[in-house]
């Protein structure tokens, strides 16, 4: 039996997995999803792994690590951010195994990482789509996070990402900056129709991407779980007053039925900007795959958006990762994912002693 616990460090949520495997297949699996805005206080993360830990238990042989909180702009660099990070977990866990996920779906020690972090930043979507193409020889996963989208090929049992980095993936298609809570609206569209015209938004933080869910009941008040704009209680009366800044008004000039067709309206479009994305993964895809391609939905918001736009896509088939894993493991996956790389590789190392 092997005990593992997988990081995923967000700039928004940090999220961590506890998993047993044996021969390769899990046993148990905790998951705790914390949401740390780490731009307000890095160095605060390292009180949030350590609560996390204290959760948890330190039952475990190794650790393994992938982040995408390098980005946060209280680092000048990814460089600065990685090592930072990594800095924290080091405080946390000095005396456990550590390893590092990278890029190329290597783990590598937390030195090496020192050496090259930018080979290890951002690279959770790896872990992602390692996970998956244990279970799947050919398909794209769309993974709708709180914040981003990923879209992950894999071809014949192997991530095929064309992108390594968060630039190269949002040229091609593999990374969408929209999410299901913390997307400014004001970068889904531009102009929404109201009262039988077309008004222009405004560009101030005014309202996200939770208010538009929250208002049409995609997501339940518990599930908005990120900051307000206006850091008011995630009420729907509070998000159909945050909606209604958007075009610069208030709740006394627009009505509810407004409002709520405004929300139908942005969270169309925001299906169709990953929608987008998805399709040029998915059509570079097919052409190299020999078989039918499935698209696999997770994160938070799958059902609403990854669903969604797998289906205006007309794709092969479409599969909740709730089908291979209980719904909690779907809010993970790259720590799971991790986790899992970590307990292989720590098998595959005993087997060999």
């Amino acid at each position: 039996m092997v005990d593992v616990l997988g990081l995923d460090i967000g700039g928004a949520n940090t999220k961590v997995a506890y998993i047993q495997t044996e021969k390769d297949k899990i046993k148990n699996v905790e998951v705790i999803v914390e949401y740390f805005p780490v731009w307000k206080n890095p160095d605060n993360l390292v009180l949030v792994l350590q609560k996390l830990v204290d959760v948890l238990g330190d039952r475990f042989d190794a650790v393994g690590v992938t982040m995408t909180a390098e980005l946060s702009d209280v680092y000048s660099t990814k460089r600065e951010g990685v090592e930072h990070i990594l800095g924290c977990v080091k405080k946390v866990f000095p005396n456990n195994f550590l390893y590092v996920l990278n890029t190329n779906a290597r783990l590598v020690s937390f030195e090496e990482a020192c050496v090259v972090p930018l080979e290890v930043a951002a690279a959770n979507w790896m872990a992602t789509g390692w996970l998956i193409s244990q279970y799947f020889e050919n398909c794209v996963i769309i993974d709708v996070g709180s914040t981003s989208t990923s879209i992950i090929p894999v071809i014949n049992g192997k991530v095929t990402a064309q992108g390594k980095t968060d630039l190269d993936k949002l040229i091609c298609g593999e990374l969408v900056y929209t999410g299901s809570l913390r997307t400014n609206l004001a970068t889904i569209v531009q102009t929404v129709p109201i009262k039988g015209t077309v008004a222009t938004v405004s560009s101030e933080l005014f309202a996200l991407s939770g208010d538009v869910h929250l208002i049409l009941n995609n997501i339940q008040e518990l599930q908005y779980n990120s900051e307000t704009a206006d850091g008011k209680a995630s009420t729907k009366k509070n998000a159909l007053t945050r909606l209604a800044r958007l075009i610069c008004a208030d709740t006394e000039m627009l009505t509810d039925k407004e409002l709520t067709t405004m929300a139908q309206y942005i969270y169309e479009k925001q299906i169709q900007q990953i929608a987008t994305g998805l399709n040029q993964v998915y059509q570079y895809t097919k052409k190299t795959a020999t078989t039918k391609v499935p698209v696999i939905i997770a994160g938070l918001g799958k059902n609403f958006l990854a669903k969604k736009a797998a289906e205006q896509i007309n794709a092969d088939l479409i599969m909740d990762l709730d089908e291979l894993f209980h719904t909690k493991v779907t809010l993970a996956v790259p720590a799971v994912g991790v986790a899992l790389m970590v307990a292989k590789q720590i098998e595959v190392e005993k087997h060999d002693s």
